[in-house]
C-alpha cells in the first residue's frame, strides 16, 4: 500500500526580479562643460523583510569624468551613493512574509549609468540596475512511500562471547 509522508524543509517560497532606475546628482568643484564618462564600481547590498516588503539597502561608488574651462581641462568626481529600495514579492502557497525568513539578493545587472547631463552646474545621472530576490522559508513537501522498511528483530539475549570459544579449534600436531 502506498503512503505519503510530509517533510518540512527550507525552500524558495518567493522569487522575482526587479529593474530599478534612480536619478542622483553631484556638485562638482567647478562648473563642467562636458561629461566625458560615468562608471559605477564597488556595489554592495543586502536585503531583509520589513512590513510585508523586502527592503534592499546598498551602496556603490560613482566616478564621473568631466571637462571644464571650455573643454580645456578635465577632472573626476567620485561619490559613494547609498540607496534603499523596496519590493513586494508574491510568495507561494499563500505564505506570509516574516522576519525569520532568509532573503537572498543577487545582482542580475550591475549598476550602470544610462543617462548623464549637466543641469544648473550640477551633474545629474541615472543609474540602472536589476536585482534578483529570493525568499527562503519553511515549506512542506509530500513524498510517496512505496513500501515501509521491514522491522529488525532486536535480540537483547546475546550470549557471552566466552561461552562460544572452542578451545579445540586449533590443535598442534
Amino acid at each position: 500500500m502506498a503512503t505519503y509522508k510530509e517533510i518540512v524543509t527550507k525552500a524558495v517560497i518567493g522569487k522575482g526580479k526587479k529593474h530599478y532606475s534612480d536619478v542622483y546628482n553631484v556638485t562638482p568643484e567647478v562648473i563642467p562643460s562636458t561629461v566625458l564618462g560615468c562608471w559605477v564600481i564597488n556595489h554592495n547590498f543586502k536585503g531583509y523583510p520589513s512590513g510585508g516588503k523586502i527592503i534592499i539597502d546598498g551602496d556603490f561608488d560613482v566616478n564621473i569624468w568631466y571637462s571644464y574651462d571650455n573643454d580645456t581641462k578635465t577632472n573626476v568626481i567620485s561619490k559613494k551613493i547609498n540607496y534603499s529600495n523596496s519590493s513586494s514579492i508574491r510568495l507561494k502557497d499563500n505564505a506570509n512574509l516574516s522576519n525569520d525568513q532568509e532573503v537572498i539578493i543577487r545582482s542580475l545587472k550591475q549598476p550602470t549609468c544610462s543617462k548623464v547631463e549637466i543641469k544648473d552646474g550640477l551633474i545629474e545621472f541615472t543609474i540602472d540596475k536589476e536585482l534578483g530576490i529570493e525568499i527562503i522559508g519553511d515549506t512542506k513537501a509530500k513524498i510517496l512511500v512505496e513500501d515501509e522498511d521491514p522491522w529488525d528483530i532486536i535480540n537483547d539475549d546475546i550470549d557471552n562471547i566466552d561461552d562460544q570459544i572452542n578451545e579445540d579449534y586449533i590443535k598442534e600436531e
